[in-house]
């Protein structure tokens, strides 16, 4: 009998392990399969890109203004200004948020427009919103107000994995037909603010701001706000309200007073981010804004936004300015800036290994900077401390494209990416700027074996144990480049 049970056992315990594993490999071959084949762009994307690009070569008549935030403080502290001005609709989308004091900050500021009849509409990457804001009081609160309304794009299902891959990377805030704010920053301590983050790491990023100076008449329907507007209509349509939020009537009000405490604290302590603002004198002329994104469609994607800044780089007569936290290219993408780099000079700016946060992305380079630097690129590597998360592009003096998209594969064929083309020479002559104070802290990559170090740049050694973390990493990742 006792043999019989343990048989028995034995049996069960198979059993469950063979389910395990079969809903393992379901997760995983249906996760990366939608993938195995990424797509060309067709001849009709090609084409209408190609139409665009030229529209961005000629000056036109733009009620848009714009300035480059390009510090953690005033990224914070302009959303803050942005929307306290709205006076209808207040649009807020995040691929990553989590309770943090400049997450606050700004839940804060829309509950007290959302009190004055305000709507507040609010978008998360969904597997980022299940990890982290579905299990929070402070948004599942926010959520309760009768003028907020939060939802999830493609939340993850055990029954479909087959999207798990489609994450949505864009990040911008939208006031009334005023003003937007767009860029590369997360929406928490780690890209916003001056508060000290909880991890002691930091993210130096940048992002636009632009003002519609035809806010109101009917001449702001020429505005690129507009085309942020429609690009969020159709994104939210696609995403879901998070099911089973519920949260105790006493703990909500808890939290909301809590916000609506803050929120007097902070206009107590900064009145000048709660009064009407200058908008006109905080700005530059434009001539021309244009937004360019990505399908949105949750399984692979055709090359969009890469193509455009390909398209646009291509036509560049004097230079080009390229910055991104990490490079992963395919033949593809290795082949079209190699042929941009032998037309005009081309710089490219990532994190030094030593100093990037993104593990992953830093052990593929281990494998790939060969390829990176034969691309005929000036190579920069960034080691000024904090790593970098700004994805940026000056390309002659005229033409300035800032935003989300990095520059490597899961950017160009899995997320929903979004990038602004600025057409102008003072926010041009700003953005070099601020990209060329950047290069101070890099390293110049002579050849894979020879580098640079500027006078007075001290770059930390990478330790065997991280490197050794970053070599495996690569490795078992080369089997799945595209998700890096």
């Amino acid at each position: 009998m006792p043999r019989r049970q343990g048989k028995r056992r034995r049996h069960i315990l198979r059993t469950i392990l063979l389910l395990i594993l079969a809903l393992v490999l379901f997760q995983v071959v249906g996760g990366f399969a939608p993938f195995a084949r990424l797509p060309e762009l067709s001849a009709e994307n090609a084409a209408v890109i190609e139409a665009r690009a030229e529209d961005m070569q000629a000056d036109a008549d733009s009620p848009d203004r714009a300035t480059i935030l390009e510090k953690r403080g005033q990224a914070l502290n302009e959303r803050l200004r942005l929307i306290h001005q709205a006076r209808e609709e207040i649009v807020i989308t995040t691929y990553d948020t989590r309770d943090s004091e400049s997450a606050r900050d700004i839940l804060c500021a829309a509950l007290e427009r959302a009190d004055a009849g305000v709507k507040v509409r609010m978008l998360i990457d969904g597997m980022t919103g299940l990890a982290t804001v579905k299990r929070s009081d402070l948004f599942r609160a926010f959520n309760a107000h009768e003028n907020v309304d939060i939802r999830f794009y493609n939340p993850p299902s055990l029954f479909l994995p087959w999207r798990h891959m489609g994450r949505m990377h864009d990040k911008y805030v939208i006031v009334d037909d005023f003003g937007y704010i767009l860029g590369g920053r997360n929406m928490f301590d780690h890209f916003l603010g001056e508060y000290v983050s909880p991890s002691g790491t930091y993210s130096n990023d940048r992002e636009a701001l632009v003002y519609n100076t035809a806010h109101g008449a009917t001449a702001g329907g020429e505005s690129s706000l507009l085309q942020v507007r429609d690009y969020f209509e159709t994104i939210w349509a696609a995403s879901e309200a998070p099911r089973s939020w519920a949260i105790d009537d006493a703990k909500r009000d808890d939290v909301l007073e809590s916000l609506r405490a803050r929120y007097t604290a902070l206009s107590e302590s900064m009145p000048g981010l709660f009064a009407p603002a200058d908008y006109e004198a905080m700005t530059l002329p434009t001539k021309g804004v244009w937004l360019v994104s990505n399908p949105i469609n949750t399984d692979a994607k055709q090359p969009v936004v890469f193509a455009t800044l390909c398209a646009l780089t291509g036509r560049a007569r004097e230079d080009v300015i390229l910055h991104s936290p990490y490079a992963v290219l395919n033949e593809y993408m290795r082949k079209s800036l190699a042929e941009i780099a032998e037309k005009v000079p081309v710089t490219l700016m990532i994190n030094a290994v030593e100093n990037g946060a993104n593990v992953v992305a830093s052990g593929d380079y281990l494998y790939h900077r060969g390829e990176v630097i034969a691309t005929g690129m000036h190579l920069l590597e960034y080691a000024g401390g904090d790593s970098y998360h700004g994805k940026s592009l000056a390309i002659d003096d005229c033409l300035s494209v800032i935003g989300s998209f990095n520059l490597d594969m899961r950017s160009t064929y899995v997320d929903t990416e979004l990038m602004l083309v600025i057409r102008g020479e003072e926010v041009n002559a700003l953005l070099r700027s601020h990209m060329e104070a950047l290069h101070a802290d890099s390293r110049r990559v002579i050849d894979e074996e020879t580098s640079e170090v500027p006078d007075g740049l001290k770059i930390p050694p990478l330790s065997f144990g991280r490197k050794l973390m970053m070599r495996v990493i690569g490795g078992v990742m080369q089997l799945f480049r595209c998700m890096v």
